[in-house]
């Protein structure tokens, strides 16, 4: 799938709602908090068995996660820092959202692996950066050998959680203790996907 790859062509659905935090004058630093605070919601939300409210707060710190970015190049605010702190943020989120969907709904060692292999996921691609290198960097944006490829994101992650919550809440094909394990696999293989790629493209010596 790997919606990221199309960012492009979706940015023109959400980006006219970004306008409105540009116009009110709310830094991009504040907007990632605010992405932080709404994940720790779901995380917690998921722990009280609320599975709907979870959703909707994972919706919702989704939806700040991509005004961040938008702020940030509308009102020329793009920073190293930010560019750091939005990634740390994002991860911050997803550890505590999987881990206790996985502590509520799983098993310790299917908890465990959906976390690894999540972080795992996402910084491969920083050591790309280091090890590899990237063409180049648009507006904050690198523009990295791995950017299509991966077809279980981040994104994909997101909106399955929430599709799985909301089966969840109305006990439809086993909810989130059937959707972790499929979530698990999906990102283990995407995982797997970058490997191999990176393992076909780059295996040689260093120039």
């Amino acid at each position: 799938m790997n919606l990221t790859s199309k960012r492009k062509s979706l940015k023109k659905i959400y980006e006219p709602f970004g306008l409105i935090f540009v116009k009110a004058h709310i830094t991009p630093n504040v907007i990632t908090l605010i992405s932080v605070a709404m994940g720790l919601l779901a995380a917690f939300s998921f722990y009280k068995e609320k599975p709907l409210t979870a959703a909707f707060f994972l919706f919702l710190s989704g939806f700040f996660d991509l005004m961040d970015g938008i702020v940030a190049r509308e009102t020329e605010k793009s920073s190293k820092f930010g560019a750091v702190f939005d990634w740390l943020a994002d991860k911050f989120v997803d550890g505590f959202v999987l881990f206790f969907i996985g502590i509520t709904y799983s098993t310790p060692v299917l908890t465990a692996l959906a976390v690894v292999v999540n972080m795992l996921h996402t910084f491969i691609k920083p050591v790309a950066y280091a090890e590899i290198g990237f063409a180049n960097r648009e507006k904050g944006k690198i523009d990295d050998p791995l950017e299509g490829i991966g077809f279980f994101g981040r994104p994909e992650t997101i909106l399955s959680i929430i599709i799985f919550s909301v089966l969840e809440h109305f006990h439809i094909l086993g909810g989130l203790q059937t959707g972790f394990v499929l979530i698990t696999a999906l990102m283990t293989l995407s995982l797997f996907q970058r490997v191999i790629y990176l393992y076909i493209k780059y295996n040689k010596d260093y120039d």
